[in-house]
Order: C-alpha cells, then structure tokens, then sequence
C-alpha cells in the first residue's frame, strides 16, 4: 500500500506542477545514456513523431506531432540532447474549432509542428491539414502558451517553420499534403507580418521532388553564412532519406544533397527532424524511425559542415550522405548531466493530470479527478457515442505513448459502478488500429472481466471476447507485457515494422497474476503509435450521474 502524504508534503505538492513532482524520472526499461560518456539510440525510445527542436541558451526543448491527442505539443527539455524530460504541453486542453470533445478526430489536427525562439518568445507552428497553418507562443516553454492563432488558412498546408531573416521579413515553408491539397512532392514559402500571425503573400513554391526526392515535406528553414538552408525528408516515412537544399535567395533557385540515408545501418526512414547546436559549437540533427507498433522513435546524430553541405551521421565512403550510428560519444555541452527520461509510472500524487498522459480528443473536465491528497486519479464513466462500435469511438482514453520494445504496465484499480443501471466499463487498454485489453464491466450477472481484441477497429470492427473470468471483488491489478525481438513484419511498408506481441494477466492481490485471453499483436494508430492507459464508459443514455473507477496507480516496469 502506498504511503500517503503527510500534511507538509501535501501543501508543497498543492503548490508544485505535476511535471516538477516527477523531476528526473530514470526509466527501468529505456535510457540512452551509458553512462561512460557516450549514448545508444534510439535517444527517445516512444513515438514523438516528426520531431523539432530548439536551444535556447543552456537549453534544448524539442515537441512534435501529436495529431489528434490532449495535451496537444507536449514540450521536452533537456541539457544535453540525450537525456530528456516532458514540462508541458503548448495546446493544454483544446484544439480549435472546439465542437465537442466527445468524438476523436484520429490522424488529424497537429502534423509536424516547428519550434523556434524569437526575441525573447518561443514559437510553435504547425499544419493542421484540413484547416491550414497554425501558431502559439511563450515566454516560458512551460507555459503558459497563448490561444492558437489562425496564421494562414488553407486545406493541405502542413509542416510549417517561421524563419526571421535579418532584415526584418519573416517566412514560413511548408509542405502540402496530398489528401487534402492535391499536390505533393514540393516545397512552398509565403511571408508573414511582422508578429508572424499572418501569411501576407500566397506561398510559392520553390523545389519540386517530384522527380528526385518524391514525397518531400517535413521543411525546416535556417541560415548559415550566405545561404538559406531547407533540411526536408523525402521518400516516404518508413523508407526516405534527408535532403538538405541551399540557395543564396529564399526563394531560390535551391540546390540540393542528400545527406543522411539508412545505409548499411538498422535505422530505416532516417529522416524530418531538427538541426541543433550546442554551446560548445558543435552541431547535431534528431530525427526519428518508424518502426510500426511502437511509433516514430527519435534518433541523435551528429553532424558537420563540409563545403557548405551540412554532413550527418556517418559517412564512411566521403559521399557527403551519411548513415545513422547507434551509439556514439554524448555531445559536448560544457558538463555533465544525470541520466532522466520522459516519465512513465505514475502514482497519481499530483493535483493535475501528468505530463505523459493524453486524452484521445479535447479534453472534458468532467472526465477525472485527480485526487493528490488520496493518491489517485477518479476516471468518472461517460457514456459513449450513439454511433458507438467500438473503444476507437471513443474520446476518453487516458493513455501514454509505449516507452520501449520490451517492458510491462500495470494498474491497480477500484471499480465503483453505480447501481442505477449496467453496462459501465472500465480497464486496461492497449489502442491503435487494432486494440485489445482487459475489461471490467458490471453485468447482470455482476463483475466480469473479459480479455479482448479488436481488429480493425479504424474500419469499424467490433470486439470479441478471448477469456472471461466472474469476480466479487471491485479492487484488481491489470498487467499488460510487451514483448519483441527484434522480428520485422514483413507485409509492412518497406518490411521495417517491429513485431510487437502482448499479452495480458490480473491479480487479485498484487502478487500471482493469471493469464487471460490470447496474445494480441499490437498496431500503431492513425499516424500514431499504439498507446496504452485506462479508460471508463457507460452505455450510450441520459442519465443523471453514474460510477466510477478508482486509478491507484500506473506503472511501467522491465518485467
């Protein structure tokens, strides 16, 4: 049993943010650092899809894709590039246009954000693909962040960095994406006003890959010396390369090079991420790989200038194209920092939803309590949509990104379902295009947890029972073990997925766990990794109130 806070520890968690309570969480199942002066990639082992990143001073603060989940633009920092931590999140509650945080919007909203830090103020653009480009902006990465603005509207804008030139005029790039522009494959600037809240020139555009580099997006725009630079990934997110174009007027015309490719290395896709320096003057690029189930991982590689091309990874036969190295020697940033990670378990001591969770649409405030000061998160029943098939219909998954290929979740729950009417659910979920899981519903016949799985539930289907076991108690442990080694699957798009194999027990005590059900082989979501967390539903009717499920804790462990 946890030990709960005394009256002095609760008054100084009531003033702390849930991000400051876990400061330098050190994950069991993966961290970069090797702790004798080097690092294994990939340095961010969980799906911060198209990722982007800044330094500003002493500091690195990195965000990316979070499509259609809440806390949107989840912020991470870190000291050396290696080890890294979430404070924030840009976009804390709501997407706009703000309907209804009932139905999720899967594979929409926030495509590959750019963050960058202007005169005293960060900056964070991106392309919402059905409404155009967005931004939002901070004195402190930690929020708070201003409302997001409406920069330039149009359907197919997407990956969209600000840039300041230094005679004034600000610019955005972009990409267009194909299923809703009708046009792929090419690169576009506009230019803003001075405040960079609105586009004051339609986009031109000013490279066409559709010849060499097929399928390029992902801009990010920089200036070193004479030229303007474009860092873009091309190709095809499982199986492109890194394209670097340069050019003496913004507009062009670009040159271009590739200059990071898979190689004869593991790391496939090795593309769209961001070019950094360190204090100490060094340069490196982060980028990620998609790896199927388990998401974009996000990869460190160092890099160089070499006649005026930047040069990244390794580049054993002197092309001028390198390939990723999987570990190397940490950068060097003028110290040394102890080994954190993004945080993963969580007791639920804080006041505040912790910074690892994300709802799966705009957040409803009357989805949780998070009680602190009784070490627990309440998760209230809200009942599903009419239209209801299937958990992939639903808004109220409370779920984190998977951290690592091999390790274990478990949860210990309480489940208080009212006795006004059956049918409330709740449980332990893994969720993507496929999902499966442990539920716990009140029946007519009382408490049942059932083993489930449902495939294609992206296309409409709808869940079949593996297992099911008649309990009396409300109070159980949920585990779910992921397990992979190393086996791509080879129906994957370039035959670079990961085989991801889950299997699922619970325990009424917290020691014997029984197996239940069958194993269920994980599926990334729409644009997505697969994610798991907790939920609780009722059916589909007007009620006045209803039960409830009582969360514990959360934790992620190697076995």
């Amino acid at each position: 049993m946890k030990i709960k806070n005394a009256l002095l520890g609760l008054s100084l968690l009531l003033a702390l943010p849930a991000a400051a309570q876990q400061k330098n969480y050190v994950s069991e199942v993966w961290s970069p650092d090797l702790r004798n002066g080097k690092y294994k990639n990939p340095v961010l082992y969980a799906d911060y899809s198209d990722p982007d990143a800044c330094r500003v001073g002493d500091d690195f603060y990195l965000t990316s894709s979070s499509f259609n989940c809440l806390p949107g633009l989840q912020i991470l920092h870190s000291k050396d590039l290696v080890n890294w931590t979430i404070i924030g999140a840009a976009v804390p509650y709501a997407l706009p246009p703000i309907e209804t945080p009932e139905r999720p919007e899967h594979g929409n909203r926030v495509w590959a954000p750019a963050i960058r830090h202007h005169n005293g103020e960060f900056y964070i653009f991106w392309g919402d693909p059905d409404q155009g480009a967005f931004m939002v902006k901070a004195k402190d990465p930690k929020g708070p962040w201003s409302e997001p603005v409406l920069v330039k509207p149009a359907k197919g804008v997407i990956d969209t960095c600000p840039f300041w030139d230094e005679d004034g005029k600000v610019y955005m790039v972009h990409a267009y994406a194909g299923s809703r522009a009708g046009l792929k494959s090419v690169i576009a600037i506009c230019e803003l006003n001075a405040d960079a809240t609105k586009a004051i020139t339609q986009s031109r555009i000013i490279f066409d890959g559709h010849e060499a580099h097929q399928t390029c997006e992902g801009p990010k725009l920089y200036k070193k010396g004479e030229y303007y630079y474009i860092f873009h990934p091309a190709g095809g997110v499982p199986t492109g390369w890194q394209v670097v174009l340069r050019s003496k007027n913004i507009y062009g015309p670009y040159e271009w090079k590739t200059v990071l490719a898979q190689g004869n290395s593991p790391v496939n896709g090795p593309h769209q991420g961001a070019w950094v320096d360190t204090p100490t003057g060094e340069d490196w690029f982060l980028h990620f790989q998609d790896v199927g189930a388990y998401g974009r991982l996000v990869h460190l590689q160092p890099m160089k200038w070499v006649d005026g091309w930047p040069v990244i990874g390794i580049d054993k036969d002197g092309d001028g194209c390198g390939e990723p190295v999987m570990t190397y020697k940490k950068p060097n940033v003028g110290k040394t920092y102890p080994a954190c990670n993004p945080q993963e378990s969580d007791e639920f001591d804080g006041y505040t939803l912790s910074p690892q969770w994300q709802w799966h649409a705009n957040i409803n405030e009357k989805w949780a309590y998070y009680a602190g000061d009784q070490s627990l998160v309440r998760l209230y029943s809200y009942p599903v949509l009419k239209e209801y098939k299937s958990l992939w219909d639903v808004a109220n998954l409370l779920l984190q990104k998977t951290p690592s290929d091999n390790f274990t979740a478990t949860m210990k729950l309480t489940f208080k379902p009212t006795e006004k009417y059956k049918g409330e659910r709740t449980g332990l979920v893994v969720m993507g295009r496929d999902y499966a899981g442990l539920i716990l519903e009140n029946t007519d016949k009382g408490l049942v947890l059932s083993q489930v799985a449902c495939p294609k539930a992206d296309k409409g289907g709808t869940e079949q029972v593996n297992g099911t076991v008649d309990l009396k108690d409300n109070t159980l442990y949920l585990r779910v073990k992921f397990s992979c080694d190393g086996k791509k699957i080879s129906k994957s798009e370039g035959g670079h997925d990961l085989l991801a194999m889950c299997n699922f027990s619970y325990s009424l005590d917290g020691k014997k766990y029984l197996p239940l059900g069958k194993p269920f082989q994980a599926r990334e979501g729409q644009w997505i990794g697969a994610k798991v967390g907790m939920f609780c539903t009722r059916p589909a009717i007007v009620t006045n109130d209803g039960g409830w499920t009582d969360v514990d804790w959360f934790r992620i462990t190697k076995k």
